[in-house]
């Protein structure tokens, strides 16, 4: 069974040390285990916690919340809605990249690899951290939640002015979590090819988030992959 102290960044252990130790905790890593026993999962096992070992608590400033990661091979590395180098890139992050040109002017990339912003400070947090191989939700409500909701509540309470970018409904409805009194929440429609017309498209998270993040004398994020 993975050993979380061993995979998760000192600094991010550190401040989650209680939810770590809560009973939930250890019977979520049994059922990925147990699952990755008996079935394809996604990320691989190193690359589950990569949105918190490539982003510190010290060095987040920007949120951007997905669901669950891809379900498909090599897609999934731990950070929301990115793809490995060489990878096609997905719809959604297809219309981010959209976005992204109009919103702040960027040519759309040819790689869909977002470590780059997760290592200036944005966090790419999935709600749910693993997924069967092509089975969307299947490791939705074994815990992973519970896990990632702390992670928001964590950032609100103990941090200031940081940016929470929420897409789509599931992504809105931890809006709770968050102190809107302390922190920027940006939200729309989520950027699948279902909705991304209604709301995601023209929304401007890019320059809105950097916008934010100046008034409050923090370095602004480089879109650019």
């Amino acid at each position: 069974m993975i050993s979380i102290k061993n995979s998760l960044e000192a600094n991010w252990y550190d401040k989650l040390q209680d939810t770590l130790e809560q009973p939930f905790f250890s019977e979520l890593l049994k059922f990925v285990q147990t699952e990755r026993d008996r079935h394809i999962i996604y990320p691989v096992q190193n690359e589950i916690f990569n949105a918190l070992n490539l982003c510190s608590f010290e060095q987040t400033k920007v949120v951007i919340l997905g669901q669950d990661p891809y379900h498909g091979p090599h897609q999934a590395h731990g950070l929301s809605f990115s793809v490995p180098a060489g990878i096609k890139i997905p719809p959604s992050l297809n219309n981010i990249f959209k976005e992204l040109g109009t919103d702040v002017n960027i040519a759309k990339p040819k790689q869909g690899d977002l470590s780059i912003w997760a290592q200036q400070g944005v966090l790419l947090l999935n709600s749910v951290l693993t997924v069967r191989d092509k089975s969307p939700g299947s490791h939705q409500k074994m815990g992973w939640e519970t896990f990632t909701d702390a992670i928001i509540e964590l950032l609100s309470h103990k941090k200031k002015n940081v940016v929470f970018i929420l897409w789509g409904n599931y992504a809105k409805a931890k809006t709770y979590l968050i102190n809107d009194k302390q922190h920027l929440v940006l939200t729309s429609t989520h950027p699948s090819p279902f909705s991304a017309h209604r709301g995601f498209l023209g929304s401007q998270p890019f320059s809105k988030t950097n916008a934010y993040l100046k008034l409050h004398q923090k370095s602004p994020i480089s879109w650019e992959l």
